[in-house]
């Protein structure tokens, strides 16, 4: 009794991601391959054609088009043919066909599921195949192979005097979700079914002649080969935990394959690709040697890898890596991807000194002229790590190095741990030294986080100075993009981040404060119990000492009340009254805050809250009538000229009228040195 097999069954355990939808076409090209090497014909003497076969072009697509034009619209692609000048289907090859998992071919890497894969991309597969038996007369098999069906068809039969051997097989109807994830165009069917039978063209065999299809049009794929590959293919063997293993280094020069890459192989077959970019110091984008630019592919073989190669050929039964007893006894893919690295480095050697210093230059100029905070740890970084791609956007340059950077951080909280006592038996020498690392790299963090603090401001006022300037139409940004280039809106001090605090604009005292409101009414600011609906656009309680919080002494002086209001850059509308003085506004607030009694943010009494000494910014354009209002106010004018101020004793208040000119100018002097320290420009 024999067990039998479910075909159905079969197709839903086997596995076809859906970007591998070309996957069984180039099983085909390579069943064609094994086909002709089985005949008595010499490779050259071989043949094989691909042809890719469309529906017809839909309406819409005429539509679409229309919206896109320089755009050629393509038809979708229902399905492939492949011939060629094979053995053929005779009767030791179908009965194969009919088993499934047959071993008739184990010897060239064939694990007998390739018509499965078929049968996942495609709703039915006909094969047309005229063939020898025995080496004599001409019979010819004609069947199709679908999931509900099975295999259906003619037998075998005599061949009439004016056929050739020839066999076609036909794959049909292509899934709508693979066909949606694969590629379209001649070009580029035509250069994945070359690289993926690249190993065929490179052997010392050789591959037959593929031709590969389109409406008329073609492309030879040996032509491919010699153009671009076939005097700059290098084959290395080395072991790897005493097994053999081929690298074959191949420069490839077709416009389309973009990445330096391994590419696994096994049983004749590409199986997976893994990109080398990034793992090899200056390896990327395009080489250069005296033909030209090329990519870089290895092609990785050996009898380990076809032994541990899946049945539907997409991966490998192999541990990225081992740990403990099996470590370096059993190979991985971190064993295999190592060695390929070692042999690229050096076949490559010559070709990246150019690129890695290319690197160091994007690397310098963006540290120095953006992202200061990462100069302290740059020496920190392995070189071989640290090459990017000159072309890299200031963007993914700086999430590369923040990786680093927080690596770093996470490496010395871990040592901080343990690095207060020495380790079991540790000589004094090796614990010194292993101190003097640490707080040298304790030292170069802190550096980059002060950096970066300094870093921050330069680009805080980098915006502000746009935000103040007038733009094209004539008019001026309102007041809310400079108010929350300080703090954003409707935030208090619990709900903002610290770095988007900027206070320190107005005076660096502000950076440390009890409470923060942005916006919000008195009503809602927890530190007033005032019932007022009246909205600030910024109030900060400061309390410097906290044990006179609720001392019965005179404490008041400790703290503060400070608030800010903000204006339109050259608004010219100040008049008398609170809705559209500036000044009167601020003191206003400050009067309705004490009214409502002053607490901490938690609740707890300030004495003589009432009384809490006030500093009321404004902050606007000295337009005529912001200046008639100081001068009304008899404010005193800063010997700049570029603001006014005086103090006020009947609200008990310092009040300020700055300029944005002012702000600015001022915040960048108090700033200046940092600035300068760190490379970065002022004007």
């Amino acid at each position: 009794m024999s067990v039998k097999t479910n075909l159905p069954g079969r197709l839903r355990n086997t596995s076809l991601p859906y970007h591998e939808g070309l996957l069984p076409l180039f099983e085909a090209v390579v069943n064609s391959i094994h086909a002709i090497e089985e005949t008595e014909v010499t490779m050259d003497q071989g043949r094989i054609d691909v042809e890719i076969i469309r529906n017809q072009l839909e309406p819409d697509l005429f539509e679409e088009h229309a919206k896109r034009p320089g755009r050629d619209a393509i038809p979708s692609i229902r399905g492939f043919i492949v011939k060629d000048n094979g053995i053929g289907f005779n009767q030791e090859n179908m009965e194969s066909f009919m088993t499934l998992d047959s071993d008739h071919k184990a010897d060239k890497g064939c694990r007998g599921v390739g018509r499965l894969l078929w049968l996942k991309a495609f709703e039915e597969v006909k094969i047309d195949s005229v063939y020898q038996n025995g080496g004599g007369a001409l019979h010819k098999r004609k069947f199709t192979f679908s999931a509900k069906t099975d295999i259906r068809g003619e037998g075998e039969l005599q061949a009439n005097d004016t056929e050739i051997r020839e066999t076609q097989v036909a794959l049909l109807g292509f899934k709508k979700k693979y066909q949606q994830a694969s590629r379209k165009t001649l070009s580029s069917i035509a250069t994945q079914i070359f690289e993926h039978c690249l190993w065929y063209f490179i052997r010392s065999g050789g591959c037959p002649e593929i031709h590969v299809w389109d409406e008329g049009e073609s492309i030879n794929l040996d032509s491919v080969y010699h153009e671009h590959i076939k005097n700059s293919a290098i084959a290395e063997q080395a072991k790897i935990n005493e097994v053999d293993f081929v690298f074959n280094h191949v420069r490839i020069r077709s416009t389309n394959h973009l990445n330096h890459s391994i590419a696994y192989c096994a049983g004749s077959r590409l199986v997976k690709e893994e990109k080398l970019n990034g793992k090899i110091a200056g390896l990327f984008g395009k080489l250069n040697d005296e033909d030209g630019e090329f990519t870089y592919v290895c092609y990785v073989t050996s009898e380990f890898l076809d032994q541990n190669v899946r049945a539907e050929r997409t991966g490998f039964d192999i541990e990225e890596e081992y740990e403990g007893l099996l470590q370096g006894i059993e190979i991985s893919m971190s064993d295999i991807r190592s060695k390929v690295i070692e042999k690229a480095q050096s076949q490559l050697s010559g070709f990246l000194d150019s690129n890695i210093m290319k690197s160091k230059e994007r690397i310098n100029h963006f540290v120095s002229k953006r992202a200061p905070r990462y100069r302290p740890i740059l020496k920190r970084i392995p070189e071989s790590k640290l090459a990017v791609d000159p072309e890299i956007s200031d963007k993914d340059l700086d999430i590369a190095l923040h990786k680093f950077l927080s690596e770093m951080e996470s490496e010395l909280l871990e040592e901080g741990h343990d690095i207060m006592s020495p380790m079991l038996g540790e000589a004094e020498a090796d614990y010194s030294n292993r101190l003097r690392e640490y707080l040298a790299k304790a030292t170069d963090l802190k550096t980059s986080d002060l950096a970066d603090y300094v870093s921050h401001r330069k680009v805080i006022l980098d915006l502000f100075s746009e935000a103040i300037k007038r733009k094209v139409d004539g008019t001026y940004e309102r007041e809310d993009l400079i108010h929350n280039l300080i703090m954003p809106m409707r935030k208090d001090t619990d709900e903002a981040l610290p770095a988007s605090c900027n206070l320190w604009l107005f005076d660096e005292r502000l950076a440390f404060h009890e409470y923060l409101g942005s916006d919000k009414t008195l009503q809602k600011i927890p530190i007033t119990g005032s019932s007022s609906k009246k909205e600030p656009d910024l109030m900060a309680l400061n309390i410097n000492d906290n044990p006179f919080l609720t001392s019965e002494t005179d404490s008041a002086p400790f703290s503060s009340l400070t608030v800010i209001e903000i204006k339109r850059p050259m608004r010219n509308d100040a008049k008398p009254g609170e809705d559209k003085d500036p000044i009167e506004q601020c003191l206003g607030y400050l009067k309705r805050a004490r009214e409502g009694k002053v607490t901490t943010k938690d609740g707890r009494p300030l004495s003589n809250a009432e009384n809490l000494p006030g500093f009321c910014y404004v902050l606007c354009d000295l337009t005529p009538s912001v200046i008639n209002r100081c001068e009304i106010l008899d404010m005193t004018r800063t010997h700049d000229g570029m603001g006014y101020f005086h103090y006020n004793k009947t609200y008990n208040a310092y009040v300020e009228v700055i300029s944005f000119d002012k702000l600015v100018l001022s915040a960048k002097e108090r700033n200046r040195a940092f600035f300068d320290r760190l490379g970065l420009p002022t004007t």
